[in-house]
């Protein structure tokens, strides 16, 4: 029930504001990019541990930078995605009984990412970070590349996209915005990320490691459920202006 009061709580909001229905439209779709980013950036995978390792080394911003270039290969996997989806399977996306079950299938496939992410031991595989700091630019080209390396992230936004409905062809303005909403999710992810690792770097170890890990795959997994049974229950049909 929290997803509907939140989207009834926007519309509310909109309504008072006099904000019309395209300028509501835009801003949910901004809502759900952001969340998307934060969702794809924040399982601590090779990235992650590479960026919380470079912040405790390096500083923080070294860190940061390894995130934005993370986020500029996740973009690119988000484009490539979301204009497959456009064209490819154009029907399945713009017809209401197909929405549903691909609603209930990215639900499905996100709920095993939050399960894998929840029982995963990030730390298995951690190579430790170097000591010498480098270039910003060198921190962030890495951090790309290791990114651009996995395009099994891919499903990850498949699952993503179909859950949250986010693919709307018909409607070119509002998929851009929501494009850019996901490198501006996953920004706001990286930026608070190595703040607090930067805040507690005396306090952080492994164990931080593993714990934020097992919190981001919680997360995961009741987003998932909540999405899950709000799509079988026809929960998130707003009122119309």
């Amino acid at each position: 029930m929290f997803v509907y009061d939140f989207l009834y709580f926007m519309y509310i909001f909109a309504s008072n504001m006099g904000l019309d229905f395209f300028q509501f439209d835009i801003l949910y779709h901004i809502f759900k990019g952001i969340l998307i980013g934060i969702i794809v950036s924040a399982p601590m995978g090779p990235v992650g541990i590479l960026c919380v390792q470079r912040t405790l080394n390096k500083g923080r911003w070294y860190g940061f930078v390894t995130g934005v270039g993370a986020t500029a290969s996740d973009f690119i996997y988000a484009l490539i995605t979301g204009l497959s989806m456009s064209f490819v399977i154009v029907d399945l996306v713009t017809n209401a009984k197909s929405t549903f079950f691909l609603q209930i299938l990215g639900s499905l496939m996100l709920l095993f990412f939050g399960i894998y992410s929840f029982r995963s031991n990030p730390t298995t595989n951690m190579h430790k970070s170097g000591t010498q700091k480098g270039t910003l630019w060198h921190n962030g080209i890495t951090g790309f590349l290791l990114t651009l390396s996995n395009p099994l992230i891919i499903l990850f936004f498949l699952a993503l996209y179909a859950q949250f409905s986010f693919i709307l062809p018909d409607k070119p303005i509002e998929m851009c915005i929501g494009l850019l909403s996901i490198a501006l999710g996953a920004l706001l992810w990286w930026f608070g990320l190595t703040w607090l690792i930067d805040k507690i770097r005396n306090k952080f170890d492994v164990t931080g490691i593993i714990i934020i890990n097992k919190v981001i795959g919680s997360f995961v997994i009741i987003i998932s459920l909540i999405v899950l049974v709000g799509t079988i229950f026809n929960l998130y049909t707003l009122p119309h202006y």
